[in-house]
Order: structure tokens, then sequence, then C-alpha cells
């Protein structure tokens, strides 16, 4: 029996069924902005019809681009992957390079020193066009690398120095952290305790410092054991619960820097016969999913987590688009989502 062999559909045979030339089909893979917006709808309509696929590592050898861009986790992927805030990100960034037409590149190095390497590679092999860091790091290897390459990225988080030359896209996390620890103390609560993140990472040293500037501003103490750091991980928030309810005198609040690490603390806290909001009031931040649906519901910072994954995209596409762009700071609006994690303490209580 004869068997046929079906012909792949070449640029050629979408010019001849749209009625324009295969270099204006070129252009129109190629979203040259000379051609109109009606000739772009016809030809893309005769592709769909005919099942024709561009050569885009053909195309990008020509234009110099991999319409690729690399994202780089603050910890392995695996681990990285445990907290609700890092899917929610990269659909934030997926949001827009699916618009864009562009592909995405995750880091999967175990340890520092495999991120670093992967990075390399990603820049030398000309792999991706730019970088998204999904973090912030004191004396961070991969942003000096970077810089040194003049290799376009964008942070997530308020970079460390050279503010003025980075393009990163934040939320005020010292104006949350400061908000949100003030939400406790209106409440009553004067034995407030911190549990965050990495002290290398700014959105911990941020969320920190605006938590004692709320103690400071009313007057409160701010005991070194009160604060405490862990992985953004359910393991460190109980890690840190096992800590704080040893001390002589336990807080009758907490900010924690992650709702995910809240999870932990909630479940180490109704271990140990503590109950939350009436033995200890909770607030957070990130409003996860999670938050909503644990029991009880958290108080936490919603800090538009999408949205700061599709900015650090948008920001990135233009500055791999225009290497003239000028140099953003973009700081995504917050607000405090009121749940049930916290309660009125009653003043002889709160002052004893």
């Amino acid at each position: 029996m004869e068997r046929r062999v079906k012909r792949m559909v070449t640029i050629k045979d979408v010019a001849r069924a749209s009625g324009v030339s295969p270099s204006t089909v070129s252009r129109v893979i190629a979203d040259n902005p000379r051609i109109s917006e009606e000739t772009k709808k016809k030809v893309r309509k005769a592709m769909k019809e005919m099942g024709y696929y561009p050569n885009i590592s053909a195309r990008n050898l020509v234009v110099k681009s991999t319409k690729a861009i690399g994202v780089i986790m603050p910890s392995s992927a695996d681990k990285a992957l445990q907290n609700p805030f890092f899917p929610e990100i990269l659909r934030g960034i997926g949001s827009i390079i699916h618009d864009m037409q562009y592909s995405l590149s995750l880091s999967t190095g175990q340890t520092e020193e495999e991120i670093f390497n992967e990075v390399q590679r990603m820049v030398n092999g000309s792999y991706v066009d730019g970088v998204i860091l999904l973090y912030s790091r004191k004396d961070d290897r991969v942003v000096s690398f970077l810089r040194e390459r003049d290799f376009p990225f964008v942070l997530v988080g308020r970079p460390f120095g050279h503010q003025h030359t980075i393009t990163y896209v934040d939320t005020d996390n010292f104006q949350a952290g400061k908000e949100i620890t003030n939400h406790l103390i209106a409440h009553g609560h004067q034995k407030i305790a911190f549990v965050g993140g990495s002290q290398d990472l700014h959105v911990t040293i941020a969320r920190k410092a605006g938590y004692i500037a709320a103690l400071e501003a009313a007057g409160l103490d701010t005991p070194a054991d009160y604060q405490v750091h862990a992985d953004f991980l359910r393991s460190g928030g109980r890690m840190a619960v096992e800590h704080l309810i040893s001390l002589e005198t336990p807080p009758t609040g907490l900010v924690v820097s992650d709702d995910l690490m809240s999870l932990g603390v909630l479940g180490t806290l109704e271990d140990k016969g503590f109950r939350v909001p009436k033995d200890m009031s909770l607030v957070s931040f990130n409003n996860v999913y999670l938050s909503e649906i644990t029991s009880p519901a958290l108080t936490t910072v919603d800090v538009q987590i999408y949205e700061l994954g599709a900015q650090s995209a948008k920001a990135l596409i233009e500055k791999t688009q225009n290497e003239n762009e000028p140099t953003k700071r973009i700081i995504i609006p917050h607000r405090i989502i009121h749940r049930d994690s916290v309660e009125e303490q009653p003043v002889d209580e709160a002052g004893s």
C-alpha cells in the first residue's frame, strides 16, 4: 500500500493563500509595525488554517534574539515551589510572556553555586534575552555577574546597591511591615514578636525594619529574642514558634513574614495548646490562597504577587527590546486583608 507523506507548509504556501508576498509573511511573523493590522490578521488566519508554524530558531538567529527569558529562584526550585508565592508570581510572568510570544527558562540549581553556574550558562550560551531574579540578596554574585556583562535583568525586590541603575519591581515592604504591626498594636498587643526569613534577603530586612519602627513609635520594647529567622517554609514557622513559646514571657502577637510560615506557626501553636487568636494573635504577608482557607483565616498583607510577576516581565522585555530603556523603580500597592487571626488583647493582660 502506497504511503503518502504530508508535505510541510511553507512561507510561500501561506503567501499564496493570503494573497501577499513571502517577504510580507516574514514581516508578519516578526510583527513588523510597518505591516497593517488588517494584513497581519489575514496572514495569521491563513497560517492557523494551514497549520503553518514559523521556524523560530532560524528567525532568532537572524534577529539575534532568543525570545526567551530566564527566571531565577532564591533557592532550589523544588524547595522554592513549595511556597505558593512562587507559582503565583510565575503565573504573572507567564501571562505577559505568553502574549509577547516569549518562552521561559526556570533555574533548577540546588545550591547557590549551581544557580550561579546556571545563570552563567544562560548568559554565555545566549539561551535567553534577559533574566528576572525573584529575590534581592546581599552581596549576590548573580547580580554582580549580570552587571559586569551589561546583561538585561530585573529584580523583584529593592536592590542593596546601584538603585539608580538597576530596574526593580517591589512592594513597599517597610511600610507594609509597619502597617501590619500597627494593626496588632491597635488591638492592644504590646508583646509582639517577628518571624522572618533569611536575614540576607531585602524583603526580610525591610519588613522587620517596619515592625521595629511601629513598636518604637508606640513606645514598646523590641527585644532581640522576639525576632526569629527561619526558611520561608512551613517547617521554618514550626521552629520559630517553639523558640517563642519557650521564653519566660511569650509574646501575645506575632508578625510572620510569609503565609506559608504562618501555616507552620498555626499548626505548632495548636499542637502546644494555644488557640489563635484567643491565646495569641497572628498577622502575615503575601495573601496566598492558603491564607484564606486555613483555620483561622489569616489577616495578611496582600502584596499583589501576580502583578509583581507581570510588571517584572513587562519591564524586562522592554529592556531587551530597547537597550536605551531607562531604569525603572516600580512599586506595587499593597493592602491589609482583615480576617480572623487577630483578637483584642485586654488591657490588663497586655500590660502584664
